[in-house]
């Protein structure tokens, strides 16, 4: 059962870094209070079911899709640990969680 959250500090970074484009480019916080929400609801998703993201070709990490992002996680102990926040219309070969 997974009893905490921790964010790396890239996954942190690429977080604030998605939410901050969206209010800056439509000059208002409610598509990004609205894409928050989303990224919580998909993490407590997991929190209560860590198997449900897809598997990759890293052991142990998993991805859940949130719109157009990915998160990249992966459960130790009782710890959930979102490794990366990707936005899935960069360019594939950037991403390392």
């Amino acid at each position: 059962m997974v009893k905490k959250v921790v964010w790396s500090p890239k996954a942190q970074a690429e977080r604030k870094s998605v939410l901050e484009y969206w209010v800056n480019r439509n000059k208002s916080k409610a598509y990004s209070l609205k894409l928050n929400t989303l990224i919580k609801e998909a993490i407590n998703l997991i929190i209560s079911n860590p198997d449900i993201g897809r598997k990759t070709d890293i052991p142990n990490v998993r991805i859940k899709i949130v719109r157009d992002y990915l998160i990249f996680y992966e459960v130790k102990d009782e710890s959930l640990h979102i490794l990366s926040f990707w936005d899935s219309r960069q360019d594939p070969q950037k991403v390392k969680p």
